[in-house]
């Protein structure tokens, strides 16, 4: 039976690292005061607290989407969602948030049909908690009749996963708000299906992500990273981290530049995803393969065009580094554009360029009039090949030793260069904050999340940590940025250990 998200009733269960006093004391006062902040909202308690973390990817960029494996681990930044249960009358959800000043409170109600309805073009706060109801209401509805009625809830959340910074706010939130309506519901959701509808509900806002931040957030342990497999259905893996010599830290750093998917993905993310997919539907039509549909964005995947044609040429048997090595000499060969315009891609399919964009243009708006096909392929091949060699590493000792350390760094920085000028995801600030660590002493550094902004992530050897830190305060943040506060100096900058995923907090949690 699949794994449950589970139930706690302490925050040592969610915070703490295994010693007697494991929880930083902001971790206590942040989940006390959102306790107490409710009380004065609503004049009661909560009757639990919905959670689910952010997220950072050590390697594995913009491949989910294509059915490759990915390799991230939850952070301890998360969104927590207050929740008391309304027993009675129409129901209707009010929505606050401890940030008042910015979010301010709405109400929601539910119409009769219990179809949520979200205006993408209007893009409010409250969306992503409207998305995780849309889906958790179908999940409701598929397991009570179509004739459930869905209970009231207040709400108080608190969240400080920075939006547009690259750790997967969007896909905290909706984890957690999907989460907590379940929960007030009365359903105790397992892991598998808590991800199955987080991944549909992230797209009703308007972003098709692959899956690797809601599994990251929903399925990640303290002390292990998440080792996510795509084909040809989801299974994670948690991959321990061996000890090493000399010790190594994981820094993730803001670079303060934002990318809110919802709103550049025309452009950016959701083009990304048309590319791949154009990608393997071209490649299968040059070798006279027919793709079966899989469960990938828009129902065709580089993963799904590499099973079929290593099929046709009796190579399955191959090992996986084999038959990626071989689509990537496909991918060189055959795809010998710079960019293809929509008539030539339509004239590879032989469809006309009205039934090419009805197709694979219809689900979302896409702002570009040609698309980089090989380059956009040999990204997802090269950094599929990248993922494996990286897990290979982690996995050939119980402890990393430096020429291994240097070898996980390498890799890193090979995805930076990567995502900086094959997929063309990265952006200046992000290439000079790397550099900087690089210089610095880090072992690897590269983008982390959607891209074109957010966060960066650093693999960095203990005695070295200051030295990163000081630099990129020193190089770009007070360049950058001269009246940054020490208050957000602060922010900017975080040690991350693997963290917990998804989890309702109940019972004496809550007397703070």
């Amino acid at each position: 039976m699949a794994a449950e998200v589970p139930w706690v009733d302490s925050l040592e269960q969610v915070y703490g690292d295994g010693t007697p006093n494991g929880i930083p004391s902001e971790y206590r006062q942040r989940f006390g005061n959102l306790v107490k902040t409710f009380e004065r909202e609503y004049d009661q308690k909560p009757d639990f607290v919905s959670r689910s973390p952010g997220r950072v990817n050590l390697i594995g960029e913009h491949i989910d989407y294509s059915l490759y494996n990915v390799l991230p681990t939850a952070v301890v930044n998360d969104v927590l969602i207050a929740v008391q249960v309304v027993e009675s009358g129409e129901p209707k959800f009010s929505i606050a948030n401890v940030n008042s000043s910015k979010y301010p409170k709405e109400e929601a109600i539910i119409p009769k049909s219990g179809e949520v309805t979200i205006d993408k073009q209007n893009h409010k706060w409250s969306n992503y908690f409207l998305a995780g109801v849309s889906g958790s209401l179908q999940t409701l509805r598929k397991k009570h009749g179509d004739n459930f009625v869905p209970k009231g809830m207040k709400l108080l959340i608190d969240g400080n996963v920075p939006a547009g910074g690259g750790l997967s706010s969007s896909a905290a939130f909706v984890c957690a708000s999907a989460l907590a309506v379940m929960a007030a519901n009365g359903l105790r959701v397992t892991k598998q299906d808590l991800l199955d509808e987080c991944i549909v509900s992230e797209r009703s806002v308007g972003v098709y992500s692959g899956g690797m931040d809601q599994a990251a957030s929903i399925f990640s342990e303290r002390g292990y990273l998440l080792y996510c497999q795509f084909w040809p259905k989801f299974a994670a893996e948690h991959v321990p981290v061996p000890q090493a010599d000399p010790e190594f830290t994981i820094l993730v750093a803001q670079s303060f530049v934002t990318s809110d998917k919802a709103v550049t993905a025309p452009k950016h993310y959701n083009l990304r995803v048309v590319e791949v997919t154009l990608a393997s539907v071209v490649l299968a039509k040059l070798f006279d393969i027919a793709l079966n549909p899989d469960h990938s964005s828009l129902g065709f995947s580089l993963r799904n065009f590499q099973e079929e044609v290593m099929k046709k040429d009796g190579k399955l048997e191959e090992t996986m580094k084999y038959q990626v090595d071989a689509v990537i000499d496909i991918v060189k060969s055959r795809l010998d554009k710079d960019a293809y315009t929509r008539e030539e891609i339509a004239k590879i399919l032989e469809i006309s360029v009205e039934n090419l964009e009805k197709e694979y243009m219809s689900k979302f708006p896409v702002q570009a009039d040609s698309f980089k096909l090989r380059q956009r392929a040999l990204h997802v091949f090269e950094e599929a090949r990248r993922v494996l060699a990286f897990r290979q590493t982690l996995s050939q000792s119980s402890t990393l030793d430096k020429e291994k350390l240097l070898r996980l760094g390498d890799l890193m920085n090979q995805t930076q260069e990567s995502c900086a000028k094959t997929y063309e995801c990265s952006c200046p600030e992000i290439d000079d904050m790397c550099s900087i660590a690089r210089k610095s002493g880090a072992y690897g550094s590269r983008l982390t999340g959607a891209g074109w902004g957010g966060c960066t992530v650093h693999l960095v050897p203990q005695d070295k940590v200051d030295a990163v830190q000081e630099a990129l305060k020193k190089e770009y943040y007070y360049k950058k940025f001269p009246k940054i506060t020490a208050e957000t100096l602060k922010e900017a900058i975080v040690i991350s250990k693997p963290g917990q995923g998804s989890s309702v907090i109940h019972g004496n949690a809550l007397s703070v």
